[in-house]
């Protein structure tokens, strides 16, 4: 039988297939039946940065001592850190998968030495979720990635666990923008995030939320990259985002990433599509004769296939130039 086994930021994993950061992670109940279904790993629910600091304004809305603000500030960063950590520990107790936590951070202020607690409480590495949208022109682009790396090497100061660094693909070079990171302290990168998307009702002309879940083929954009990056760069790159099948994990992996990254179908089949995924992915290595999943990671990747453009070409030349 071939094996599934694989490590990735030197944790040992019985597959490659994680569960990502979501609301799929955030009990430990579901966490159960997640690694009952075999799982390699799971990553909790975020720790949110903006949650904390919009729970605060809600409390202060209601309060008329000013000098009570430190108070409620504290109290509520407290508060949500010690669920946190109380997952971590039952989450640890519960299952033998490694844990990672998630730290969803805009800023690098005192709040990430938070990141220790997280490490004490067992968790067996940290990905940490930055995404920093410009909000006027007077926002430069270099010092908009210089933030990113400072609150990298922030959290990278208070823990010794591995650090991964999930990230959106809005960056003009994402390859020097992943070199930075890994050389900031991380291990690895996940490409890519799935944010929060804002839509129109153009009946009730209100601001409502976009479509949540990811579509098969939002593998496309991931895939590039990854396909790009994993020779290129001195790290571990996990996939992320269109991964709905045991397929879309092979294509992944070819591509060289050391891990891929669910949620969406999950939400849609429930943890029970993972066994689906593995039986794939194992009759597909025995047809095509390989034992490990390192004997064909990266084969596809940007520096093994003979003409590399095909990562790179962007128009649809060849599909369309004929059409009127």
């Amino acid at each position: 039988m071939s094996k599934l086994d694989t490590t990735y930021m030197g944790l040992h994993l019985k597959n490659p297939l994680i569960v990502s950061s979501s609301g799929l992670t955030d009990s430990v109940d579901k966490i159960k039946k997640i690694a009952d279904n075999e799982a390699g790993a799971v990553i909790l629910k975020s720790l949110f940065e903006e949650q904390i600091n919009y729970e605060t304004s809600s409390l202060l809305e209601y309060n008329d001592y000013p000098e009570a603000a430190d108070y409620i500030r504290a109290y509520a960063e407290d508060n949500t850190v010690n669920e946190y950590i109380d997952l971590i520990k039952g989450a640890k107790k519960a299952v033998s998968i490694p844990i990672i936590a998630s730290i969803n951070s805009v800023t690098s202020e005192n709040w990430v030495e938070y990141a220790t607690k997280l490490e004490e409480a067992g968790a067996d590495a940290l990905e940490l979720n930055i995404h920093i949208i410009p909000t006027h022109a007077n926002q430069e682009p270099d010092k908009i990635e210089q933030r990113y790396l400072s609150i990298i090497k922030e959290v990278k100061k208070r823990i010794s666990i591995p650090l991964a660094v999930k990230i959106g693909f809005h960056f003009t070079n994402i390859i020097r923008i992943s070199e930075l990171i890994l050389a900031s302290g991380a291990s690895a990168i996940t490409l890519f995030n799935k944010f929060y998307e804002p839509d129109i009702n153009i009946e009730s002309k209100k601001i409502t939320v976009g479509e949540v879940f990811t579509q098969p083929s939002d593998i496309r954009h991931a895939l590039r990259w990854v396909g790009m990056l994993s020779p290129t760069i001195n790290g571990e790159l996990s996939a992320s985002t269109g991964v709905h099948s045991g397929e879309a994990a092979i294509k992944m992996l070819l591509a060289g990433a050391q891990t891929v990254q669910m949620a969406s179908i999950i939400y849609k089949n429930g943890p029970g599509i993972i066994p689906s995924f593995l039986d794939f992915m194992q009759d597909w290595m025995k047809n095509k004769r390989y034992s490990t999943i390192d004997e064909f990671r990266g084969e596809l990747n940007y520096g093994s296939i003979e003409n590399p453009s095909l990562y790179e070409r962007t128009q649809f030349m060849k599909y369309y130039s004929g059409h009127t």
